[in-house]
């Protein structure tokens, strides 16, 4: 059992340390997605630290004095007993989305004490409901962090070769595609969520996660209870959260959402404060074929949620997974689109990152490709199908339409290419990867370019 593992953040975290003007860092993403471990972890490599926790109304105090900033320095230093040393030093100031006047702070920091290294972190909830905070532009810089992905997932679980062989190995050797799609498929069907996959990698036993994932569901039921702006609002957003689990994976209306009453307006509203909060994340259609990728907002767009582990739990889906063959047939191959979308998102640690789909809608027929990323200058379509490349119809309405001929499409079968032609014609490249790839596929598409 791994029971501190490394999460990728800390080469970030270690990244924005080095540099020569470092603005304070704000530690993005939802409760119980490791922020506080990783900072714990991440401060090790310093000579002092003092963590803050403002959800404690002592620590939250010290903020609210509205001292200079010189003299809070010291009351930080005063209340936790400690003498600020001459070496590297971390103060890491957790929940700060309960005290306005912390987030205040952080511009100071920055202009009269560069040397010190700040981290914040937070839920956020409150702090985008509430418009009254608002962080300094120009002088923080962000980090969002997510799930555990797959190889931090076979990190957790001590598994080196595994972790090694996708690391370092391109192509990856057939003799290993067998266990890697065994541990993706218990990836998929346990999710990323830290504490589920640390107690998973202690004892191996799915059901005896069930406690943790009931934790998980009231721990943001009740974040609503402490943030929704009134009683009516928090109604709103409760069944937003209840719901989001059974509605996953397909394209959603905002009216009615959850066989509810809820108007348009409203439960838009409660869904983008789910999405602030990274709770969900709602990917817009494109029907882009070339950069700029640009979404469409007046279409429906399709709901993803926080973690596939927690949406297989909830929506029942956990009995099904362990009597399937694989991953592909289960909810209609949902289960395998949502832990593909999960995947793709780890690629980018900016809260402005967006994952979107592609969508060409006419009145005779329509096409849709599960995922679109961009790749240099081409963005390139992304599939997540089993069966016949043949049956591949909505990637070939797209390599017609793109100025490239390269398209992926995520399977559980090895890693083969295909050379073959759209209906029309056009000769194209279809890189076929084992789901366990989901998150090199930039490093295999420059390995097919330069083949």
């Amino acid at each position: 059992m791994n029971t501190m593992f490394e999460r990728d953040v800390i080469e970030r975290l270690s990244g924005w340390a080095e540099k020569n003007k470092r603005k304070p860092l704000i530690l993005r993403g939802a409760r119980q997605v490791g922020k506080t471990t990783a900072v714990n972890m991440f401060s090790k490599l310093f000579d002092q630290y003092i963590h803050l926790n403002l959800e404690l109304k002592e620590e939250k105090r010290i903020f609210e004095q509205d001292y200079p900033i010189e003299e809070l320095i010291r009351a930080i230093f005063f209340y936790k007993d400690q003498v600020k040393h001459k070496g590297k030093v971390l103060i890491f100031i957790d929940e700060i989305q309960a005290c306005p006047s912390a987030v205040a702070y952080l511009r100071f920091f920055y202009e009269t004490f560069p040397d010190l290294y700040i981290i914040a972190a937070g839920s956020l909830l409150e702090t985008l409901i509430d418009s009254h905070i608002s962080f300094p532009v120009g002088r923080v810089e962000y980090l969002v962090m997510k799930p555990l992905n797959f190889k931090e997932f076979l990190n957790a679980l001590d598994e080196k070769s595994s972790l090694d062989i996708i690391n370092n190995i391109i192509p990856v050797p057939d003799f290993a595609h067998d266990k890697l799609m065994k541990f993706f498929y218990i990836y998929s069907m346990i999710g990323g969520m830290p504490e589920i996959v640390q107690k998973y990698s202690g004892q191996q036993d799915i059901p005896a996660l069930n406690n943790l994932f009931d934790n998980l569901i009231v721990s943001y039921l009740d974040d609503v209870e402490k943030y929704a702006r009134n009683h009516t609002m928090s109604l709103v957003i409760r069944h937003a959260v209840s719901n989001a689990f059974y509605e996953a994976g397909v394209r959603i209306k905002f009216q009615g959402f959850g066989n509810s009453n809820y108007k348009s307006r409203e439960m838009g509203e409660a869904l983008k404060v789910l999405e602030k909060a990274m709770i969900i994340y709602l990917l817009y259609p494109s029907s882009s074929v070339e950069p700029p990728l640009r979404p469409n907002f007046k279409k429906s767009p399709r709901l993803q949620v926080l973690d596939t582990g927690m949406l297989n739990y909830f929506a029942g889906f956990q009995k099904n997974l362990f009597g399937a063959k694989n991953i592909d047939s289960i909810y209609q191959g949902k289960i395998a689109e949502h832990i593909v979308g999960q995947e793709l998102l780890t690629y980018d640690t900016s809260p402005l990152y967006k994952l979107h789909f592609w969508s060409r809608e006419k009145k005779q027929s329509s096409a849709e490709i599960d995922f679109l990323i961009q790749f240099k200058n081409m963005i390139i379509p992304i599939e997540v199908k089993s069966g016949a490349t043949g049956r591949l119809r909505s990637l070939h309405q797209f390599v017609d339409r793109a100025p490239h001929n390269y398209a992926v499409r995520i399977y559980s079968g090895p890693l083969k290419i295909d050379r073959i032609k759209t209906l029309k014609g056009k000769n194209f490249i279809l890189l076929n990867l084992p789901f366990y790839l989901t998150g090199c596929i930039p490093q295999y598409i420059e390995w097919l370019m330069s083949h």
